[in-house]
């Protein structure tokens, strides 16, 4: 067994606070939200990703997680802070974490039903940064006409991805993009245009 990475330091009040800030992604697509005093990153995840999973994933949400996310550490960090079943399979998983290379397309993991929207997943996917990629154009609620986003690292097949998954709106995945302190939401009821 692995020493065990750190959790958040008050659970309480840390989560609230990082749950607060995840939440203001989500209202505002597109928008970079850094996490002010987040929890050490487990290795190889960020400071971002480990806090958005302490903030959310528990015991009744099955967590899926990529080939180079799925090391001891991280699994011993979700097991013992979360209680968070690991998933074998993307369609078992309810959160996942991501890198943008070498992983299942989106459509591998739950999409929720038409009287059950909600039951699809949230993918957080790992970017060496939130800035200096291809800029892509965002419009949907929360962004009052369209916002410029130029994440790196991921190709036009995958924009290809996201436009079929905005199509089956209300169901859908949603994404975070974590790098750093940083997140940024991209809701299923987002477009993106190049």
């Amino acid at each position: 067994m692995s020493d065990i990475a750190a959790g958040l330091a008050d659970p309480a009040h840390d989560s609230q606070r990082l749950f607060r800030a995840v939440l203001e992604a989500f209202s505002h697509p597109g928008r970079i939200v850094r996490l002010s005093d987040p929890p050490p990153a487990a290795a190889p995840l960020s400071c971002a990703t480990t806090a958005f999973l302490l903030t959310l994933v528990d015991r009744d949400t099955p967590l899926w997680l990529a080939p180079a996310f799925d090391t001891p550490a991280v699994r011993d960090l979700v097991r013992f802070h979360t209680g968070a079943a690991i998933a074998r399979q993307p369609a078992d998983a309810l959160f996942a974490v991501l890198s943008p290379e070498g992983t299942p397309p989106i459509d591998s993991f739950p999409i929720g039903t038409d009287p059950y929207p909600d039951r699809s997943a949230t993918l957080v996917i790992e970017l060496p940064s939130l800035t200096g990629g291809p800029e892509r154009h965002w419009r949907g609620p929360g962004i009052e006409d369209r916002q410029a986003v130029a994440l790196p690292g991921l190709a036009d097949s995958f924009w290809t991805q996201w436009a079929a998954n905005r199509a089956l709106f209300p169901c859908g995945v949603d994404l975070v993009f974590a790098a750093g302190s940083d997140l940024l939401a991209l809701p299923r009821s987002i477009a993106v245009e190049t």
